[in-house]
């Protein structure tokens, strides 16, 4: 009897064990992207808890526990490049979540190819990811242009006093320089005089000299496009140039929580695109509505939810979705699946072109309003506040 029951628990072991689906992930856990690449994984690591939790993936006749392998890509795209390979023909994953920041997404995005795997990820925004042709990556972030068009859209509603003058600067990657384009041509557009449009360099200590240039010009709005630490370094430094604009807007740092931290007061009344709010209203398949999403992140994590994990949740959901609904691993099969996808989901409508980008859902723009960021536009949870005050 006890070596029946021994053979039992064994087999049942061997086909729980055969019943999973891997995953992958090469995501920044050190480097300049580790805040941004933390928030990733909380979103990757809450979905797949949400999904194992409740019986798993169903594919066909099989139904699949998830795991996910990760691997540290250190910030550096040519080391994303490598560990997606390594994942696709060592690990044999077939399907990717992606990496964060748009150069390890692009770097990432040719290995998938190449390997004829599937990348479905939200952490990359910018456009030339999908001007290559690529038939199997697929994305779930508005592009880069979207986040400086928002921002000017908003600057420029205000009439009391109406803003005239920008000032544009941009860290020299191809998320950054894409994002500031945006807000360059929509600047045009809405007759605003641009008295600086400048980069600097990836992984910058200090913006001094480019500083001096921006009080030069006194602008109105100062609109910065660059990744987390660069957020900062902005705020910091025309704090301490006494350079004060009517608007401050900057890209990904004003949403993340250490931004706040690490600034106090200072990143008061900063403005900052999102790609996700909890003021999205929206039903969801896994997790009840927006709301429920949000009390799921708050139980798990202890804080609130913001894009970044969002889009990580977004992206792993809009693929788990497509497996159902193909009934298959195969993945060509999952690839239509995701183009014929219109999915509703806490994050907004799902839905791709046949580039592989979302084409459904709107952005909005946050301000840090009593060490909180609230919503501003085009939803509105609070009013924004206009002109920014001086630095005190």
């Amino acid at each position: 009897m006890r070596n029946l029951l021994l053979f039992l628990t064994l087999l049942i072991g061997f086909s729980f064990s055969a019943e999973v689906l891997k995953l992958g992930a090469a995501v920044s856990f050190t480097g300049k992207y580790a805040k941004e690449g933390d928030l990733l994984k909380k979103g990757y690591e809450l979905w797949k808890d949400t999904v194992n939790a409740k019986g798993g993936i169903k594919v066909g006749d099989k139904t699949y526990k998830v795991e996910i392998i990760y691997y540290d890509d250190q910030s550096n795209p040519n080391r994303a490049a490598k560990l997606v390979e390594k994942l696709i023909t060592e690990d044999k994953v077939k399907f990717i979540l992606g990496p964060y920041g748009s150069s390890q997404v692009f770097a990432a995005a040719g290995a998938v190819e190449k390997y004829d795997a599937l990348m479905v990820q939200g952490g990359g925004a910018a456009s030339k990811i999908y001007k290559q042709g690529y038939k199997k990556v697929f994305g779930v972030f508005n592009v880069a242009p979207d986040y400086g068009k928002n921002l000017i859209e908003l600057a420029t509603s205000f009439k009391n006093p109406a803003p005239k003058t920008v000032a544009i600067i941009y860290e020299k990657t191809i998320f950054a320089e894409d994002a500031a384009k945006g807000a360059l041509e929509e600047a045009k557009k809405k007759g605003l005089k641009v008295v600086l449009f400048e980069s600097y360099p990836k992984g910058v200590q200090d913006l001094s000299s480019l500083m001096i240039k921006v009080k030069s010009k006194k602008p109105d709005i100062v609109i910065g496009a660059g990744h987390f630490k660069d957020s900062v370094l902005v705020i910091k430094q025309l704090k301490q140039f006494k350079i004060n604009p009517k608007f401050v807007g900057l890209t990904v740092g004003p949403p993340i929580p250490s931004f706040v931290k690490e600034l106090g007061k200072d990143a008061e009344y900063i403005f900052g695109p999102v790609q996700w709010s909890r003021a999205f209203k929206y039903k969801d398949p896994l997790f009840g509505s927006t709301e429920g999403y949000i009390k799921a992140f708050k139980e798990k994590y202890g804080e609130e939810p913001e894009y970044h994990a969002a889009g990580g949740t977004a992206a792993a959901m809009s693929l788990q979705y497509a497996l159902e609904k193909a009934g298959s691993l195969k993945v060509e099969e999952v690839r239509k699946a995701l183009l014929s996808m219109k999915l509703e989901t806490f994050y907004g409508i799902i839905g791709f072109d046949e580039t592989g980008k979302i084409v459904t859902k709107k952005m909005a723009v946050i301000q840090i309003q009593n060490g909180k960021p609230r919503t501003v536009y085009p939803f509105q949870e609070v009013k924004p506040v206009y002109p920014k005050p001086e630095w005190k």
